[in-house]
C-alpha cells in the first residue's frame, strides 16, 4: 500500500462525517447485552441535524440492548474511510417518537415503522464521542467530537 496523500484537516473530515450521515442509508449497530455479549447489525437510519435515528423491533435482540444499556457504537464506512459514533440511546415507542424524527426517518427511507402492524421502537443516539479517519495518517487526529462537543 502506497500512502501519496497527507491527512485531511480536521474541518474537512467532519464536513465528511456530516455529509455521510446525510446520505447513507445503513449504519452497523453494536450494542451488548447485560452478560456483556456483543450484537452487531446493519439498520437503517437517519440524521436530524443533531442526533441519530434508529428503528427496530423492541423485542429482538438489538432492541432489548439498546433499551437495556443505553449505549451504542455506530459505524459507517470501509476499513480505509471508517467513522465511529459512540454514543447514549433514548427509547420510543412509535406513539412517542417525536413527530420530525419520525418524519425524517420515513422521507428518507419511505418507509414509516408507525404504520406497520408489528410493533417497532424509534432509538435516539445522541453522539458523545464521534472518531474519523481514512488509513493510518489519520489515526493521532481521528476524534473530531468528545463528552457531545465538535472539537473542530
Amino acid at each position: 500500500m502506497k500512502i501519496d496523500k497527507g491527512p485531511r484537516a480536521a474541518g474537512e473530515r467532519m464536513r465528511d462525517v456530516l455529509g455521510r450521515l446525510e446520505r447513507e442509508t445503513d449504519v452497523w449497530v453494536a450494542s451488548a447485552d447485560g452478560a456483556g455479549v456483543p450484537y452487531l447489525v446493519p439498520l437503517w437510519f437517519a440524521w436530524d441535524g443533531a442526533d441519530v435515528w434508529l428503528a427496530t423491533r423492541p423485542g429482538n435482540p438489538t432492541g432489548r440492548n439498546l433499551r437495556a444499556g443505553r449505549r451504542a457504537r455506530l459505524a459507517l464506512g470501509d476499513t480505509r474511510d471508517v467513522v465511529l459514533i459512540d454514543g447514549e440511546v433514548e427509547v420510543f415507542s412509535a406513539r412517542e417518537v417525536p413527530s420530525a424524527a419520525a418524519e425524517v426517518f420515513a422521507g428518507k427511507h419511505g418507509w414509516d415503522p408507525r404504520s406497520e402492524r408489528a410493533a417497532y421502537a424509534y432509538y435516539r443516539v445522541r453522539p458523545v464521542e464521534v472518531q474519523a479517519w481514512c488509513e493510518v495518517r489519520e489515526l493521532p487526529q481521528r476524534t473530531l467530537m468528545r463528552d457531545g462537543a465538535w472539537l473542530v
